[in-house]
C-alpha cells in the first residue's frame, strides 16, 4: 500500500508499506520526519511557513503524530469531522489512479510500484496545484452547506 505525500508542486515521496504491516503512530511519525527532511533539502523556501493538512484518520490524530507535527513546527490545518470529501488525495489524486489500475495484473511488487510511480510521474504539475486549489472551493461549499457532504467534482 502506498502512502503518497504531495503538495501543489507534485509528489514529495511515496512510501510503500510492507505486506502485513499497518500504518501506526510510529510508522506515521517516521513518514513525517522523512517529509520534513525532504522539504528542507528540496524546497527550502517552504521553511518560512509550513502548513500541513491531513484527514482525521486515527493514526493522523494520534498523540504521537500530533506531537511530531508540533516538534517539526508544522501548523496543522483542521479537518472537519466526517468530511472525506475534503481530502485532496481522495478527490484529486486517487480516483483517476484507481481507474488506471482497473484490470491490471502485476507479477511482482516491483512491477506494481513501477506502474504507480509511472502514473504519478505522468501527471502534470498543474494537476497537483489544481487539486490543492479545489480544496478551497470544496471547503467553502462545506461551510455553506453547514458541514453536509458536497457533490463530487467531475
Amino acid at each position: 500500500m502506498p502512502s503518497v505525500i504531495w503538495n501543489a508542486e507534485g509528489i514529495l515521496f511515496i512510501d510503500y508499506l510492507e505486506k502485513g504491516k499497518i500504518i501506526a503512530g510510529k510508522y506515521y511519525c517516521n513518514l513525517l520526519t522523512r517529509l520534513d527532511k525532504i522539504i528542507r533539502e528540496q524546497r527550502p523556501g517552504v521553511q518560512k511557513k509550513k502548513l500541513f493538512y491531513q484527514d482525521n484518520a486515527p493514526t493522523h490524530k494520534s498523540v504521537l503524530a500530533i506531537g511530531k507535527l508540533k516538534d517539526l513546527h508544522y501548523e496543522l490545518l483542521g479537518h472537519p469531522p466526517s468530511s472525506p470529501d475534503l481530502t485532496p488525495s481522495d478527490f484529486c489524486l486517487f480516483p483517476k489512479h484507481k481507474l488506471f489500475l482497473v484490470g491490471q495484473r502485476f507479477s511482482s511488487n516491483q512491477e506494481a510500484i513501477a506502474a504507480v510511480e509511472g502514473y504519478f510521474a505522468d501527471l502534470t504539475k498543474s494537476h497537483y496545484g489544481d487539486g490543492i486549489m479545489a480544496l478551497e472551493h470544496r471547503w467553502n461549499k462545506c461551510i455553506s452547506l453547514k458541514g453536509d457532504y458536497i457533490e463530487k467534482q467531475k
